[in-house]
């Protein structure tokens, strides 16, 4: 005689039959773990990750620890030149570079809507692993939870936390900057907001507009051989070239000369800019880096930039002054001058 057993209960869905995230992808039950198992886990787990531990034990760092953490909440959630998750890895990476750290670990938190369609996720997923190996940087511990869809098209969030180290004699900062010294940046700009914003409106230029998010800490690993002739290192994410080098002027009451003809901004960045009444030097970046260093050092560190791939359109755009007062002036190609300002707010809407 035999028993047959039933399950109590409704039967779970079987994967194949959820496109799209659910709420109980976030409830701690089945769901959630076929959402570990079968979608991160196997793209960007590794032996700390995939323990499932509540942290992540880290080796004894040899050199200065450096924290720092992020949040991202663009849309949309992928664009030309990038996603949401490319753009989280590279710019929790970049804030370590700054501080003349190496990344050694990120943690990665994904709020995920509800109504999300996995595809996305897996796209998203793929991009961060993809990244996160680009910059040689391990992905160690993480969060997963799923809430309300707060518009038409669901969307997520991602939160991450990046750990550096660095050598004990890197002294970066404003107060290391001097009259004389150099401001060099690694490529073209204005690209990433400008894509966002056609991205996100739909708008159409002759030629696409691509996001140039990358992760420069190969780039600052070349560039910190320099030892103390860098003197500071900024990324110029949101409020662009301008905020930086307003802060560059205020922190150390120096002035700030750039020349707009030594300025790389491509033809369809600048046309795109006109269009949409914004200045280029306002937009973000999201693979750029703006560099102070000492002016007997400014030529060769603008050679081993333009050496590599994130650096081949460099330029050394300006120089800084003991002017007074201490601001930031655009040298035109007509020979005149213009006070450069930060943007009182935020010109565009989200870019990160």
């Amino acid at each position: 005689m035999t028993t047959e057993v039933t399950s109590i209960g409704p039967t779970p869905p079987r994967e194949a039959e959820i496109p799209r995230i659910v709420r109980a992808h976030g409830g701690g039950g089945e769901l959630m773990g076929r959402l570990i198992r079968d979608h991160l886990l196997p793209v960007i787990g590794n032996d700390c990750l995939s323990a499932l531990g509540d942290g992540a034990v880290l080796p004894v760092l040899d050199g200065v620890p450096v924290m720092t953490t992020d949040g991202f909440v663009v849309q949309p959630l992928t664009f030309p030149g990038g996603d949401i998750g490319r753009l989280a890895v590279c710019g929790t990476v970049n804030d370590l570079a700054m501080m003349g750290a190496r990344p050694v670990a990120l943690s990665l938190a994904m709020i995920l809507e509800e109504g999300l369609p996995m595809a996305t996720l897996d796209w998203i997923v793929a991009s961060i692993s993809a990244a996160a190996d680009e910059a040689g940087v391990r992905i160690v511990t993480g969060d997963t939870k799923v809430v309300e869809s707060s518009g038409r098209t669901p969307g997520m969030t991602i939160t991450t936390a990046g750990i550096g180290v660095r050598a004990p004699s890197v002294n970066l900062g404003p107060g290391q900057i001097r009259p004389g010294d150099r401001v060099l940046i690694n490529g073209t700009l204005a690209e990433h907001g400008l894509a966002i914003m056609a991205a996100r409106e739909g708008l159409e230029f002759e030629t696409e507009l691509t996001s140039d998010a990358a992760p420069l800490n190969g780039l600052v690993a070349e560039i910190m051989r320099f030892g103390d002739a860098i003197r500071f290192l900024r990324d110029p994410t949101r409020g662009g070239l301008a905020n930086v080098l307003a802060d560059v002027a205020e922190e150390t009451g120096l002035g700030v000369e750039i020349e707009e003809s030594a300025l790389p901004i491509r033809r369809s960045a600048r046309h795109a800019a006109e269009l949409l009444g914004l200045d280029p030097l306002t937009v973000a970046n999201e693979g750029k880096c703006v560099i102070v260093v000492a002016e007997d050092a400014a030529e060769e560190a603008l050679a081993v930039c333009r050496q590599h791939r994130y650096g081949r359109d460099a330029a050394v755009i300006g120089r800084v002054t003991d002017s007074c007062p201490a601001v930031v002036e655009l040298l035109t190609t007509v020979g005149g001058r213009r006070i450069v300002q930060r943007p009182y707010g935020e010109e565009l809407p989200r870019i990160c």
